[in-house]
């Protein structure tokens, strides 16, 4: 059977556009031959649609756009995932489906394995599938699956029940499983290991489809699949793209012959393509085509204007240098040579004579005290007010540019540093970025190389540097990884060898500062555990306080 592998990037709520994708897809697919085209999980309405599927209206539209789709599958079926109605009397009113479509009638398949954990939440609008039936098409019998039923290999305490060893009892020909599996740098390698599990366990061929492409934070890197059934990879659509395969699922022996593994590239590489199609993704499906950043001639700004100059090209990146008195001249100089090497557009407003305006004005209410952070801050802030004048004037978009490291441990000001429509740095640490920095100037000097190599600093008082309030970022980034995606408590983190005073002091910062994070603006998930609606943690409370 010709089995099309159809990875596409979907728009939540926009039925329209995604109905007309999904149909044009089905028909270049039966141009080629296909008998049989797969899409991803809940293509229909987008995923995650979140509360939206609580809307009776939303719900309607994805059973109109189910039956349109339907209606044109004459030359070729579909399977497509779709919210449908549980028409039970108990339960969640509805299931999570994969949608089987041909010649106008469609077959419901149900997923059973519904996440709870880290970003997912399907437990609040879903209904789990308790029975099991396999889908016959072309004198084929096809064990179909949703994401998740085919994640549980080896049986683990999260569920009761295993999909696959329900379905295995059919003999089935073929497994397809239809996905939306968010990334992170490590989830390419893991699942392709659960993919090559099942196909090892149950001794059949494997379709896998994921969608592509940015949902708010939520990054799909694709990555679909096809496996033989002695294990081997015979086609790899790539990440990060949409992409359209036509395999022969009969001809095992020519698969044999043709094997390969997928080309998975280093994390480095991962973690920029994923925020490039963020960065681009969160402004094509918003409606927006500008950005502005305050551009410092630090790192995390230099490599935020870099990926977003990628993402929307350089023409659309305005980079706002505000440099103060406690800026140092080479910063302007490295931040005006990164716009110049970049080729966009930036402008220079110099914040002395505003800051010296609030020192004035509230010296009779702070008297005598001495300079400290709240001068640091009323800097900070002062750069928020232009960029956010600047973003309000011509609509361009604000992007933040905090690292994870900063985020984790509070340095940062609220209204001033932290303000943004998007966060595209917050789930990257700060060794990291400056392995970002690297492979941006992979071929040529992009990013200046005293951006790079100069002590990080956020230039709010005399010779100020990062490390005068931080430990060092090598140091503190291993800490915040263990504490953060690893979930290690302090007593754990000691007995692996870190500094008491320091796991103390660093976990302190992390925990009393949640409600800066809470304020924060969404960020683009690249890692395990990312800040943001993965991680619920309380603002008030004495752990490790």
């Amino acid at each position: 059977m010709k089995i099309a592998l159809a990875q596409l990037n979907y728009h939540i709520g926009n039925f329209e556009s995604n109905t007309q994708k999904i149909i044009d897809t089905i028909g270049k697919a039966a141009m080629q031959g296909a008998e049989l085209v797969v899409f991803a999980e809940l293509s229909i309405g987008g995923y995650p649609a979140q509360d939206f599927l609580e809307f009776e209206d939303f719900i309607d539209c994805c059973e109109q756009s189910l039956q349109f789709i339907a209606d044109t599958c004459q030359d070729a079926a579909c399977i497509i995932g779709a919210p449908i109605r549980n028409k039970g009397e108990k339960g969640k009113p509805l299931f999570n489906a994969a949608v089987f479509c041909f010649k106008g009638k469609m077959q419901f398949f149900r997923k059973s394995l519904l996440p709870n954990y880290d970003v997912f939440d399907e437990y609040r609008y879903f209904e789990p599938a308790k029975t099991f039936e396999i889908l016959h098409f072309k004198g084929k019998k096809i064990a179909l699956t949703i994401c998740e039923d085919i994640w549980d290999v080896g049986n683990s305490r999260l569920y009761t029940i295993n999909p696959m060893e329900e379905l295995i009892d059919h003999q089935p020909d073929l497994m397809i499983n239809i996905a939306a599996s968010p990334f992170n740098y490590n989830q390419a390698n893991r699942r392709l290991e659960v993919l090559r599990a099942n196909v090892e366990r149950y001794n059949l061929p494997l379709i896998y489809v994921n969608q592509v492409g940015a949902q708010t934070e939520l990054l799909f890197d694709g990555g679909s699949l096809f496996f033989a059934a002695d294990g081997h990879v015979v086609e790899h659509l790539p990440f990060f793209e949409e992409a359209l395969s036509v395999v022969e699922t009969n001809t095992f022996e020519q698969q044999k012959s043709n094997k390969r593994s997928p080309f998975i590239t280093g994390k480095i590489e991962l973690i920029h393509d994923a925020l490039v199609m963020g960065i681009r993704d969160y402004f094509k499906k918003l409606g927006f085509k500008q950005a502005i950043l305050g551009l410092s001639g630090g790192i995390d700004s230099a490599v935020t204007m870099a990926l977003a100059s990628k993402a929307l090209g350089p023409e659309n990146v305005f980079g706002l240098l505000m440099p103060s008195q406690f800026s140092s001249h080479h910063s302007v100089e490295d931040a005006i040579e990164l716009a110049k090497n970049l080729g966009s557009p930036y402008n220079i407003i110099k914040i002395k004579d505003l800051f010296d305006q609030f020192d004035y004005n509230l010296k009779p209410v702070f008297k005598s005290k001495p300079f400290d952070l709240t001068e640091e801050n009323i800097q900070a802030r002062i750069r928020g007010v232009l960029l956010m004048a600047m973003s309000n004037k011509f609509g361009y978009i604000l992007l933040n540019t905090s690292n994870k490291s900063e985020a984790a441990v509070g340095y940062g000001t609220l209204y001033g540093d932290m303000n943004g429509g998007l966060s595209v740095l917050g789930d990257v640490y700060k060794t990291d970025v400056f392995l970002l920095a690297h492979y941006i100037n992979r071929e040529k000097e992009i990013i200046p190389e005293s951006t790079i190599i100069k002590p990080p600093s956020a230039e709010l008082r005399p010779d100020q540097k990062d490390s005068d309030s931080l430990p060092e970022y090598d140091i503190l980034d291993q800490i915040l990884y263990q504490y953060i995606e690893l979930r290690k408590g302090p007593k754990e983190l000691i007995s692996m060898g870190f500094n008491e005073k320091m796991v103390n002091r660093i976990l302190k910062m992390v925990n009393t500062t949640e409600y800066k994070r809470k304020q924060t603006p969404p960020i683009l998930r690249i890692s395990p555990k990312a800040f943001g609606m993965g991680r619920r943690m309380p603002i008030v409370a004495k752990y490790l306080s």
